[in-house]
C-alpha cells in the first residue's frame, strides 16, 4: 500500500508540474521576446497560487486559528478553479492559434501582392506637330515619364505593410490567444463565484406518490443539502439559506447532509441561524459524509439544540406518510453507518414513505425496503463543469428527479459549494418538493 500511495502521489505531482509548465509557457514565455520581468512574474504567480492552495488545505486540517483558515481559504480555493479554467481555455486556444495565424498570413499576402496588369492600350493616331515646335528626340523624357527616376537615383521604397510578419506575427498570435484565455478563465470563475455568494435559488418540483392520501395532496417539503458552512461560507450565507427556505412557507424542512466543514467550536456561530427555520411539521436532519469529517456526534447534538430533529436510522409517522432518515455511508468507518432495518423494517408498507439519505447511491437499499421517495444531495450537480461527467459516473443520478423501480429519487444540487466557492454549469438550489396524490 505505501508503494502504491507513493506512485499515485508522484503521478499527481507530475501532472501538476506538467500542466502548470504548459500554462506558464503559453501565457508568459510565448508572449514575450526573451527572459525578463514578465516571465519571472509568471513563475511567481503560479508558485504563489499553489502555495496558497496547499496552505489552505493544511490549515483546514490542522489546529490553525480559524481566522487564518478564513484568510487562506478564499484565495487558495479560488486558485484551484482559476487553474482549471485557465487550462481549459489555453487548450481551446490551440485550436484558435493556427486559424488566426493562417488568417494573418493570407491578409499579409493580399496586401503585398503586385496589382493586376492593365490591358495594353491601343496606340493612338500620331499627333500633328505644331509649326515651330521640334519633335522630341528618341529616348528623351516625356511628360508622362515624370515619375520615372532619373538615371543614377534609387527607386522609392515600397509602402510598408501593417500586418506583422515572421516572428512578430507569431508573437502577436500568442499574445491575442493568451489574453483571450486569461479573460475567459477569470470571467468564468468570477461568474460562478458570484452565483454561490448570491445564494441558492428556489426550484419547485411536483412528485406524485401512489400511496399518498388525497388529504396530503400539495404537501410541501423544502429540501436543502450541502450547505458546507466553513472558512469560506459562514453565518451570512447560512442566514441567506434560512431566509430563502422560510420564504417558501413549507410544511416540512429536510436538511439532507453536509451542513458543515469544521467542528462545532469554530462553526457553531455560523450555524446559529438554523434556529430560525420554520415549518408546520418541523425541520429534520440527516448526516452527510462531511459531518463525519467534522465530528458527527457533536453536530447531531448541535442541530438538535438549534431545533432540528436528527433522524439517525430512525422514522417518524406524520399524519399522512412516514418520514425516515438513515446515517451516511461514511459513518460506517465510525460504527455509525446506515441501518435500513432499524429505520424501515417494521413500518406499515401501505403508507407512503419518504426517506432522507445523503448519497444518491443509497437508493438501491431504498428500493429493497419499499421506499416511495428518497431525497438526497451529495453530488453538487458536478459543481464545476466538466467535473460533472466524473460525478455522473460515480452516482446513479447526478441531479433532479429519477425513478428506480417503484422508488423515486430526487437529488438536489445543494445550496453551497465545497472547495472553490464556485459553480459552473450546476447552479445551487433549494428545492420545494410538492407531493401529489394519485388517489381520487
Amino acid at each position: 500500500m505505501p508503494i502504491v500511495f507513493v506512485l499515485v502521489a508522484l503521478l499527481v505531482l507530475a501532472v501538476l508540474v506538467t500542466g502548470n509548465w504548459y500554462m506558464w509557457r503559453r501565457l508568459f514565455r510565448d508572449t514575450t521576446r526573451g527572459p525578463g520581468a514578465v516571465r519571472r512574474w509568471g513563475v511567481l504567480v503560479f508558485a504563489g497560487g499553489w502555495t496558497l492552495t496547499f496552505a489552505a488545505f493544511f490549515a483546514t486540517r490542522s489546529g490553525a486559528p480559524f481566522w487564518l483558515k478564513q484568510v487562506l481559504a478564499w484565495p487558495g480555493y479560488l486558485w484551484l478553479a482559476l487553474c482549471l479554467y485557465l487550462l481549459l481555455a489555453v487548450l481551446a486556444g490551440e485550436v484558435v492559434r493556427p486559424v488566426l495565424r493562417l488568417f494573418l498570413e493570407r491578409r499579409a499576402a493580399r496586401r503585398t501582392a503586385p496589382p493586376h496588369e492593365e490591358p495594353t492600350p491601343i496606340p493612338a493616331e500620331p499627333t500633328p506637330i505644331p509649326a515651330g515646335a521640334t519633335a522630341a528626340a528618341p529616348g528623351s523624357a516625356r511628360p508622362a515619364d515624370r515619375d520615372t527616376p532619373a538615371p543614377g537615383t534609387d527607386p522609392a521604397p515600397p509602402a510598408p505593410s501593417s500586418a506583422p510578419a515572421g516572428p512578430s506575427r507569431r508573437l502577436f498570435v500568442s499574445r491575442v490567444v493568451a489574453g483571450a484565455a486569461a479573460a475567459a478563465a477569470v470571467g468564468t470563475v468570477g461568474y460562478g463565484t458570484a452565483g454561490v455568494v448570491r445564494g441558492p435559488r428556489v426550484k419547485r418540483v411536483t412528485v406524485p406518490l401512489a400511496k399518498l392520501p388525497r388529504a396530503a395532496h400539495g404537501y410541501r417539503i423544502a429540501v436543502v443539502s450541502d450547505i458546507h458552512l466553513g472558512p469560506v461560507l459562514g453565518r451570512g450565507f447560512a442566514q441567506k439559506v434560512v431566509d430563502t427556505i422560510n420564504s417558501t412557507q413549507p410544511d416540512l424542512i429536510a436538511v439532507v447532509g453536509d451542513l458543515v466543514d469544521g467542528n462545532v467550536k469554530e462553526l457553531g456561530p455560523a450555524a446559529a441561524p438554523l434556529a430560525q427555520l420554520t415549518a408546520r411539521h418541523g425541520s429534520f436532519f440527516v448526516t452527510g459524509n462531511h459531518e463525519y469529517f467534522s465530528g458527527a456526534e457533536e453536530w447531531v447534538e448541535e442541530v438538535r439544540r438549534l431545533g432540528l430533529r436528527p433522524l439517525e436510522n430512525a422514522r417518524t409517522e406524520l399524519p399522512h406518510f412516514d418520514l425516515a432518515g438513515v446515517n451516511d455511508l461514511a459513518g460506517e468507518n465510525y460504527g455509525q453507518g446506515p441501518d435500513y432495518a432499524r429505520a424501515l423494517g417494521d413500518r406499515d408498507r401501505a403508507r407512503a414513505c419518504v426517506l432522507l439519505a445523503h448519497q444518491p447511491v443509497m437508493v438501491h437499499e431504498a428500493v429493497d425496503h419499499g421506499v416511495d421517495l428518497q431525497l438526497s444531495g451529495h453530488t453538487h450537480g458536478g459543481q464545476l463543469w466538466p467535473a460533472s461527467y466524473l460525478a455522473a459516473a460515480a452516482n446513479p443520478t447526478l441531479a433532479g428527479l429519477d425513478r428506480y423501480g417503484d422508488t423515486q429519487l430526487y437529488v438536489s444540487r445543494g445550496a453551497g459549494a465545497w472547495g472553490p466557492p464556485t459553480r459552473i454549469g450546476a447552479p445551487s438550489d433549494i428545492t420545494v418538493i410538492e407531493l401529489a396524490s394519485k388517489q381520487t
